[in-house]
């Protein structure tokens, strides 16, 4: 578990502390919002899911395809591809000065041709943006046999995960921090122990303790304290939250909260301006 942390002010007023607890390289990162309510992570989460804005394949113009699959499932599965995600270079369409019409501003071209035998991947697509390519090149398109061609080219935009799930940058959801507290150490047996299915208690000295590291896996499932007759207690935090977040690969989970909170401020400041 890491041990950076950050305090910031929310609305101003109360301090609020953020605390790694971990990362890992496929894009999985949870973190500790101490003096938070389930209110402003649910609207985080919910920004998170709809209103980050990533690219995605939305137009495909195809030229020749002779493969197995029909143009409609093949462009379907063509939008489903991860794309990696510039955000400073791009705008979304109803946003973009072009008002719309398509520019370099907010959308861009990529063509793939191929021909059979052989697995059409991902990698196979050509960017005309070197920083927009697909997340996982060895993502199958489609199986070309013996003189089966495929020749398309594609517009990718970006777009927001509530017009459709494709420009979904992950997967979000948060826990309240159990808070667990061992009222009768004489009375926690072994079979209680075992109850556990996180292994959150530990033997030491023939004394019950808890493990600090794998306290905060805990599920608030409550069946050491149901096993353990009133010995053990377990409640959820009402102040502090456990969030994680799971990117699909467009952007870093970095990125997403702070768009996230981005987006939420700029919500705030309009929802005043209408207020005023």
């Amino acid at each position: 578990m890491g041990a950076e942390k950050k305090v910031v002010n929310v609305a101003g007023e109360s301090k609020m502390e953020v605390r790694l607890l971990d990362k890992t390289k496929d894009g999985k990162v949870s973190f500790l919002l101490k003096g938070l309510d389930v209110f402003y992570a649910n609207t985080i989460r919910r920004l998170m899911i709809e209103e980050v804005p990533v690219m995605a394949i939305e137009d495909v113009e195809i030229r020749d395809n002779s493969s197995a699959l029909y143009d409609e499932i093949l462009a379907h599965r063509l939008g489903l591809v991860p794309l990696k995600t510039d955000l400073k270079s791009y705008n979304l369409l109803e946003e973009c000065t072009c008002k719309g019409q398509g520019c370099a501003k907010c959308t861009l071209k990529l063509t793939l041709t191929a021909k059979g035998p052989g697995m059409v991947y991902a990698s196979d697509l050509k960017s005309k943006d070197p920083k927009v390519k697909p997340v996982f090149l060895k993502m199958p398109i489609v199986e070309l046999f013996k003189d089966q061609k495929l020749k398309f080219e594609a517009t990718a935009v970006l777009g927001k995960g509530i017009d459709h799930a494709k420009f979904s940058p992950g997967l979000f959801f948060y826990k309240n921090k159990p808070v667990i507290e061992i009222l009768k150490k004489d009375a926690i047996t072994e079979e209680c122990i075992k109850a556990c299915p996180k292994k959150i208690f530990v033997l030491k000295n023939k004394k019950v303790e808890i493990d600090k590291d794998k306290a905060l896996t805990c599920d608030l499932c409550n069946a050491c304290v149901e096993a353990c007759k009133g010995a053990i207690k377990v409640e959820p935090s009402e102040k502090d939250i456990i969030f994680y977040v799971e990117s699909f690969g467009q952007l870093s989970p970095r990125e997403i909260v702070v768009k996230a909170v981005e987006i939420l401020d700029t919500k705030i400041k309009d929802f005043d301006k209408l207020l005023k």
